[in-house]
């Protein structure tokens, strides 16, 4: 019987490779808020980007088009009272972002696809329900208008975007500040990091921790054994503050594209 040497994979030849220079997105201001968030969120039409702003919080949406260097007085979306912590695109409506800032609240934004002649101050909504300041937002990937909040209060809640209401509160399962917060593909499980350095899989709907993991990692995962697989490294001489990743539908499958992310350095924002 022969021995296969090579495992066979469709992403064996999987490399980085960064965009010529006139694809990136220069001079931006971006935050300096000692927060650990990405600082960077994309989707198929805009790039957003939390910057520096005077007087409280911002973030900038670009089109995807509109590379090269960014005008200084270019308009932002401006109106927490705070800096802005964090932003997640909606999955089902590619103009419609939500906002975590400092001041412990939660604002959702309809953004136009014709670039706005002042800063955009007005969200559609403001949620309201943290204690301490918000810094994790993550939509449902299927359910509409359900959005996901974690705060310093150590609380998770779960929204319902288009009434304002509370759906869920998971105020008792995390005894340190939640670092990060994922749902799985449909929706059904949550994994958390914790400052307790423990990794939570939670059941929202039983409102109760179902597994746990002091470290998460990503490879390849196969059916067989060994089932993950180390794919390969991309390395750049430049350290990156944050990263958005493109939804599937906004890759170019024509170039062989499986995966995109927007590295977000000091001053500029690359592809």
């Amino acid at each position: 019987m022969s021995r296969r040497v090579v495992r066979q994979s469709k992403f064996r030849h999987v490399f980085g490779q960064a965009a010529k220079a006139d694809q990136a997105y220069e001079d931006i201001r971006v935050s300096k808020v000692t927060w650990d968030s990405s600082f960077c969120a994309v989707n198929p039409k805009f790039l957003a980007i939390i910057v520096e702003a005077g007087g409280g919080g911002a973030f900038i949406v670009l089109p995807l088009a509109k590379t090269g260097r960014v005008d200084k007085n270019y308009p932002l979306v401006t109106g927490h009272t705070a800096p802005v912590l964090d932003i997640d695109w909606c999955p089902h409506n590619d103009n419609v972002i939500a906002s975590a800032s400092d001041d412990t609240t939660i604002m959702v934004w309809q953004i136009p696809d014709y670039t706005p002649m002042r800063n955009i101050t007005e969200p559609i909504i403001t949620l309201e329900g943290h204690s301490k300041r918000v810094g994790i937002l993550s939509w449902h990937p299927t359910a509409r208008n359900v959005l996901l909040s974690a705060g310093g209060d150590n609380v998770i809640i779960i929204w319902n975007v288009g009434t304002g209401e509370v759906l869920l509160s998971l105020d008792d399962m995390h005894p340190d500040v939640i670092h990060s917060v994922c749902w799985n593909s449909n929706g059904s499980l949550l994994a958390t990091t914790c400052k307790d350095k423990t990794l939570r899989i939670i059941d929202p709907r039983k409102g109760q921790v179902v597994a746990g993991d002091s470290s998460i990692r990503y490879f390849e995962i196969t059916d067989e054994p060994p089932f993950v697989h180390y794919l390969n490294t991309f390395s750049s001489k430049e350290p990156q503050r944050g990263m958005g990743f493109m939804p599937k539908r906004g890759l170019d499958v024509s170039k062989c594209e499986i995966a995109r992310f927007y590295k977000l350095h000091e001053r500029k924002c690359e592809p």
